[in-house]
This record gives structure tokens, C-alpha cells and sequence, in this order.
């Protein structure tokens, strides 16, 4: 077949070409040692796209996904679903993306990632690193290339955090013919098989879990 042709193509210029996707944001947490106020305020901004060209690609852009079984992160001490359990919490509230590329260029995805994060009565203090993942594959098929990535949020005092991350993608294509509707882009927290199987199941506590309870007004 055509695309098994074109994945293994894909996958042989993967194997010395790595996806490039690093954030501008990780880049400068790098050289300045973490986040400052600026960076913060700009972090809680609705996410947004960097311009593209305005020319017509060579074919359509890759499907941009939140993995379910990876889009949540939820630490449970002793493993039992209960408020009172629950550490750190994240979820990959959602993602926006645009891509670029033609005649035999290789597919540059442009992707803003919104993170909701929280901390619950178990979380031991303010600064948590999340870590998380951006997959290529050949789309329904076998994963291309995966790469990890940091994400270290200081809660300063507050229950939830939102973070946007900027991402970019690089994935080379075989032939000029190499539409991006051949590939997939996946987007997942790092989950242990049991949390992984929590999302499953469609449970879930929110960013507030855990928190304590108003006190009623008295009588």
C-alpha cells in the first residue's frame, strides 16, 4: 500500500532525524533557572497560534490530539479514589494548532497546549515538574517518533496553576505526494499504568479537590 510505503519512508528519516519540538518557554526556563512574574501573567493568557504563511499548503495538516487515557494526571496516595487522597493534580484542558508546508518541505505544526494544574491536601509543597509527551504517528498506525518534556509550575501559594505551552513540530515527508492526513499529533501526560486506567474509567477530581469546604453560615 501507498501509506505503509510512505510511513516506513517517514520512519527512516525519523530514525536520524529527530522530531523537533522544543518550547520557547523550556528554552528560556533553561537560561533564567525558572519562571518569573512577566512569564507567569503571560503563562495565563488565552492560548494563541504564530502566524503561518497565508499560502494554501501542499495538502491538509495532521490531526492534533489529547490522548484520553493520558489526559489527565491525578496522584492518589494509597491508590484509593477519595478527595481527602489526592496530591498533584493536571489535565490537558486543550489544544490549538496550525501547520505549514509545501512541495516536498517537510510539515511544520505550530501547537499552543493549555495545562490546568492543582495541588490537594496531600501535595507536599508549591513547586511540582509535570511531565508530559508530543507522539508523530502514522495516523491509527505505529508511533514515529516521541519525545518528553519538563514542565515545572510553582503554585505560589494557590490551589491551580494554568500554563500554555508553545510547541513546534518538524516531520519530513518522503515524496512531495506525502500528505500530512498521513500523520497524527498525540499530546499526553507521563501516567502510571494506574492512572492511566482512572482516566479510563472517566473518573476524575478536579483542580479544586480537596479543598476544604465553605463554613455555613450559623443558624
Amino acid at each position: 500500500m501507498r501509506l505503509a510505503t510512505v510511513a516506513l519512508a517517514a520512519m527512516a528519516v525519523f530514525a536520524a532525524t529527530s522530531v523537533h519540538a522544543q518550547s520557547p518557554s523550556q528554552r528560556e526556563r533553561d537560561r533564567n533557572g525558572g519562571q518569573d512574574e512577566e512569564e507567569s501573567r503571560e503563562s495565563r493568557r488565552p492560548p494563541r497560534i504564530a502566524p503561518l504563511r497565508s499560502v494554501a499548503n501542499a495538502g491538509p495538516c495532521p490531526f492534533v490530539k489529547i490522548l484520553y487515557d493520558a489526559a489527565r494526571f491525578v496522584e492518589l496516595e494509597g491508590g484509593r479514589a477519595a478527595a481527602a487522597n489526592v496530591g498533584y493534580t493536571g489535565e490537558i484542558e486543550g489544544v490549538s494548532a496550525g501547520c505549514a508546508y509545501q512541495a516536498d518541505e517537510p510539515i511544520t505544526v505550530q501547537m499552543n497546549i493549555l495545562f490546568n494544574l492543582g495541588r490537594g491536601p496531600q501535595a507536599d509543597g508549591d513547586q511540582r515538574t509535570y511531565r508530559y509527551w508530543i507522539a508523530v504517528t502514522e495516523r491509527n498506525e505505529a508511533v514515529l517518533a516521541k519525545e518528553y518534556f519538563d514542565l515545572p509550575v510553582n503554585f505560589e501559594g494557590a490551589a491551580t496553576a494554568s500554563v500554555t505551552e508553545e510547541q513546534s513540530v518538524i516531520i519530513p515527508r518522503a515524496t512531495a505526494e506525502t500528505s500530512g492526513g498521513n500523520f497524527e499529533v498525540l499530546i499526553g501526560f507521563e501516567v502510571t499504568p494506574e492512572m492511566a486506567e482512572f482516566n479510563r474509567t472517566g473518573s476524575r477530581f478536579r483542580m479544586t479537590a480537596g479543598q476544604a469546604a465553605a463554613t455555613p453560615p450559623a443558624q
